[in-house]
């Protein structure tokens, strides 16, 4: 016979989905960072390099 009353693990399904999601978001924002940071350090090196070019 089918269970009666509520559904079947779809708390957990929505608890695990929620966690799921936090960590995925986490790891996307860390990579964002990581991308914008490494971003303004080529053009901080990019700026030195052609500061020394043109002294030289």
């Amino acid at each position: 016979m089918a269970k009666s009353g509520r559904p079947k693990n779809t708390k957990n399904k929505a608890k695990h989905a929620k966690l799921v999601d936090r960590k995925k978001n986490k790891l996307r924002q860390k990579q964002d960072e990581r991308t914008e940071r490494l971003k303004a350090l080529k053009e901080k090196i990019k700026e030195h390099t052609q500061d020394s070019a043109t002294n030289d």
